[in-house]
């Protein structure tokens, strides 16, 4: 088996792939929710209730990509299906891209100022790093459009404000408690680079879909 073949459209799609990538998604996404419970118990006690859904970031973006994945084993015929189908892919990509290098990167930025790794530690910057690498990874089986990615933009945006602005950004480190401030500056630009990052997948996807066409 060539190592090239691990990247390809046969291998990343066939239903047992999906299938394996399917469970691996909803557990960790399982396991997400779970590692949020005293943030949510502490929202809906001192919070508006509306405020919960924006809690829980990096098992939400998880979600959105195990969704994705369920409409790449059955496709919808119906049109408002396939709308959001798109949404949810879209908001897949710019999610999983954000919030994976987001928990990567807090987790290290902790250790530079005195925190310690362990090896839970070591388990989510593998998973996270993860909910990255495949959501460009399958940008180009997934069948999102513009609207949908600007809709995911604004999700995203809209979800960092609500974060930073009533204090309900996800636990930090420790030692990052006094650099909130910088923090909310680095998820901000890191939204705008993950928007970036799928609308360029989403071009690659594209020009090569039309110079198959051309060649066919």
């Amino acid at each position: 088996m060539s190592l090239s073949y691990l990247w390809s459209r046969s291998f990343l799609t066939s239903r047992p792939f999906l299938w394996l990538l399917f469970w691996c998604n909803l557990i960790g996404t399982v396991y997400g929710y779970i590692w949020y419970g005293g943030q949510l118990e502490y929202t809906l006690n001192y919070h508006p209730l509306w405020q919960i859904v924006f809690v829980p970031d990096s098992p939400t973006a998880s979600l959105f990509f195990t969704i994705s994945i369920v409409f790449l084993l059955y496709p919808p015929r119906f049109k408002s299906l396939k709308v959001i189908r798109q949404i949810m892919e879209a908001l897949a990509v710019v999610t999983s891209v954000k919030y994976g290098i987001w928990a990567s990167t807090i987790i290290f930025w902790g250790v530079a100022q005195g925190d310690h790794m362990i090896w839970q530690d070591w388990m989510l910057v593998a998973s996270h790093t993860a909910m990255a690498v495949e959501a460009l990874l399958f940008v180009r089986f997934f069948t999102c459009k513009w609207i949908a990615l600007g809709l995911a933009a604004l999700w995203t945006l809209l979800n960092d404000t609500m974060d930073y602005t009533f204090g309900i950004y996800p636990y930090l480190p420790q030692q990052l408690t006094d650099d909130v401030s910088q923090v909310r500056a680095f998820t901000y630009m890191l939204t705008l680079f993950s928007i970036v990052a799928g609308w360029l997948a989403m071009l690659a996807r594209n020009q090569k879909a039309l110079s198959h066409r051309n060649t066919a």
